[in-house]
């Protein structure tokens, strides 16, 4: 094992199109300690692929297999010509169209992954090829072989002691004399078939195989410099954050933030490997490391971030029989677990309980859990109120709940705003609103301006 060892992953704006894989490579090329690379799909890819695994007609098939042909196609013309490469390709193209047309005629989270995954298989061809052209020895190698996983398709759970076994036997030996690059996102559970580990899981497989092979860092490459205080289109006065601690680049994956998957850090925190962001366009800009709390060199400010997490859906469930009763919110839970829906924000009054629905990491929105069955459920025990077009607001920062003047520093400057609900105290890292999508925005530009700006 070499003293500095470090994985890269690189996003779908990183290996979008042949310049952008061309700058992707010259990153691992100029960093000797990479060893082991970890790619997205082709920007575009994976939408057009969940959507023919939604199932579709005919000629909506052939537009959207034709549109990615196309973008695989730009990168394999602009390599030397290589006919072996060019068939593997032409194979997955063709098997990509037959799998939709199955989708046409059935769905299943099971054809849904198979499909969505030959994203990355292209990306992660084409990738080892542009690295052979530069002179550097990389080979090709599937995920699958090592990323362990259960059955529950669409949003897989990793089995850690499976990988760190597998990766041992099959991939530790690999990245000794070669640079080895695979795929992010995708996994196989015992018997075989393809996995996913969710929308943005690429990061996580990073940082799975980051801690399966003791990697000393892990390179997140993406399309901006680093983690800011805010999205930099919503707030152009967004500030890099230079150093973060893992418990707040965590909440703001959690809660929005699209630099990071919320999942990636998990194994980074576990086996304290920090995590580096950067942007493959421009990587002399530098970016954000993420350390544990111990290896930060500033003082953790009391407010650290914003983020904006969109199409949010509130339930407010409804019952007199509440009111000094027992076990009627275990009742309510138990009926949601047994339909799947995870709890994101909740907050409870003696006969009302107000909730949205986690959809992090899915291929879904939160109105696709709401079946009819659900709701007949819950009927028998309240009476329940949807209300949809909602925005997530948090804010993240350090010791909130112990901290003066928290709530009018926020409150107070939100007075033209209807604030839905609002979730403080369960967390000392992060204060919760919920408003308007149409709000959403500028609740962010004013909360940015006093807390960021002033």
């Amino acid at each position: 094992m070499e003293t500095s060892f470090v994985i890269a992953k690189f996003g779908g704006t990183s290996v979008a199109d042949y310049p952008s894989m061309v700058n992707s490579a010259n990153i691992v090329i100029n960093n000797p300690n990479v060893k082991v690379v970890v790619l997205s799909a082709s920007a575009g890819v994976t939408n057009l692929l969940v959507a023919l695994a939604e199932g579709r007609d005919i000629e909506v098939r052939s537009q959207h297999i034709a549109k990615i042909q196309s973008i695989q196609y730009n990168i394999l013309e602009q390599l030397p010509e290589n006919p072996a490469l060019r068939t593997e390709i032409d194979k997955i193209i063709a098997n990509i169209a037959s799998l939709s047309e199955a989708a046409s005629l059935a769905t299943s989270p099971a054809l849904t992954d198979e499909l969505v995954s030959h994203g990355e298989i292209m990306s992660s061809k084409l990738f080892v090829e542009i690295l052979k052209e530069k002179q550097k020895n990389a080979i090709w190698f599937d995920v699958r072989k090592v990323m362990r996983t259960d059955d529950k398709f669409g949003k897989a759970t990793p089995k850690i002691e499976d990988i760190k076994q597998l990766c041992c036997a099959h991939l530790k030996s690999l990245n000794s004399h070669s640079i080895v690059v695979t795929q992010g996102f995708i996994g196989s559970e015992s018997s075989g078939k393809t996995t996913t580990l969710g929308r943005g899981g690429s990061d996580y497989t990073a940082a799975l195989l980051g801690e399966a092979l003791n990697a000393t860092q892990i390179d997140i490459w993406t399309d901006v410099a680093g983690i800011y205080t805010n999205d930099p289109r919503i707030t152009p006065a967004a500030k890099r954050i230079d150093e973060i601690s893992f418990a707040e680049a965590t909440e703001m994956a959690t809660f929005g933030a699209k630099v990071l998957h919320p999942a990636t850090l998990v194994p980074a925190v576990r086996s304290n490997i920090p995590v580096f962001v950067g942007s493959s366009k421009a990587p002399q800009e530098g970016g954000t490391i993420v350390y544990n709390t111990n290896s930060i060199t500033s003082k953790l400010p009391v407010f650290r971030a914003l983020a904006l997490r969109r199409k949010q859906t509130l339930l407010t469930l409804t019952s007199l029989n509440m009111l000094h009763a027992q076990g009627f919110l275990a009742n309510v839970f138990t009926i949601l677990a047994k339909h799947n829906i995870s709890v994101d924000l909740v907050t409870t009054s003696e006969v009302s309980i107000a909730l949205t629905i986690d959809t992090t990491g899915t291929n879904t929105n939160g109105n696709s859990l709401l079946t009819k069955e659900l709701f007949d459920e819950l009927s028998t025990v309240c009476h329940v109120t949807v209300e949809e077009d909602l925005a997530l607001i948090a804010i993240i920062g350090n010791n909130l709940t112990s901290t003066q003047g928290i709530a009018k520093e926020v409150f107070g400057v939100l007075d033209d705003f209807i604030i839905r609900l609002c979730c403080y105290g369960a967390s000392t890292h992060n204060l919760c609103l919920l408003a308007k999508s149409n709000d959403a925005e500028s609740i962010i530009k004013i909360l940015h301006k006093t807390i960021f700006e002033s």
